[in-house]
């Protein structure tokens, strides 16, 4: 029973803390939810094996409302690039379903080991990268710049996460403000979740150390108690992004991913 209420602490704090970095900084929540639920999943007793595919999955189902919320309220301030996005869309979307493909068949350390990774480099680059590093001032029309959304969708449907954590990089590094770049992000979230979400439950459907109210990979427990945390707290955070300087928003999504990196360090090694 303890554990229980545990898990259930743990998962509120989460989607709370969740949504505001999603409003903030376009990032989904999963750069949050993740490592807290692997975490309190390892305190519950999951299967360790599996640990990470459970918060992977259950954090692209949590994204699905959060990224309608946090669009929602940075559209309204004219911060979603919607021709960007539909250019970007269906090579963001074939990278999600890859990347899902592939996350399903590896072992859960893996998948922690490609989560600290990354966080580690965009957190680094967010910090010490400065505000005057733009490859180029718009972003090209080549096709060979289809590479870059579908990198995008297949490495974040891997780590559970929006998105946001390589979609604002990749735009500010195009010349976007760092504003516009959270609020596509958010939207681009919502591309990267559904087809992620669903690649999960159909991949862990009949998995036999999977935990009750489970669907495949997506935890129902978590589902119901961290989305609409996420949803009602999204709107705040994307207030405060509107109210923070540019500087000030990359430290705190570089030093946030830091620190989530050095939890899913220790977890994979």
């Amino acid at each position: 029973m303890d554990d229980l209420i545990f898990l259930a602490v743990m998962l509120l704090l989460a989607g709370g803390v969740a949504g505001i970095f999603a409003g903030l900084l376009g990032v989904g929540g999963g750069i949050v939810i993740v490592p807290v639920m692997e975490l309190a999943l390892s305190v519950v007793g999951v299967e360790s094996s599996i640990r990470m595919h459970i918060a992977v999955a259950t954090s692209l189902a949590i994204i699905i409302p959060t990224s309608i919320s946090s669009t929602i309220a940075h559209h309204k301030r004219g911060a979603v690039d919607l021709v960007l996005v539909r250019r970007w869309a269906i090579f963001v979307f074939v990278g999600a379903l890859l990347g899902t493909w592939l996350a399903a068949h590896v072992h859960s350390n893996v998948l922690a080991g490609v989560f600290a990774f990354f966080s580690l480099l965009v957190g680094l680059k967010m910090i010490f990268g400065g505000k005057d590093k733009a490859l180029h001032e718009a972003i090209p029309r080549s096709p060979l710049v289809s590479v870059i959304p579908t990198s995008i969708g297949f490495f974040s449907s891997m780590m559970g996460i929006g998105g946001g954590t390589f979609s604002v990089l990749t735009l500010t590094l195009f010349g976007k403000p760092i504003h516009q770049a959270v609020g596509t992000a958010a939207l681009f979230g919502l591309v990267i979740a559904v087809p992620g979400t669903i690649g999960f439950i159909v991949a862990g459907w009949s998995n036999e150390f999977l935990p009750a109210f489970s669907l495949g990979f997506v935890s129902l427990i978590g589902l119901a108690i961290i989305a609409p945390m996420t949803f009602f707290a999204a709107p705040l955070g994307a207030k405060l992004a509107h109210s923070m300087t540019q500087r000030r928003l990359n430290l705190v999504f570089g030093v946030f991913l830091l620190v989530a990196s050095v939890r899913m360090i220790s977890r994979a090694f």
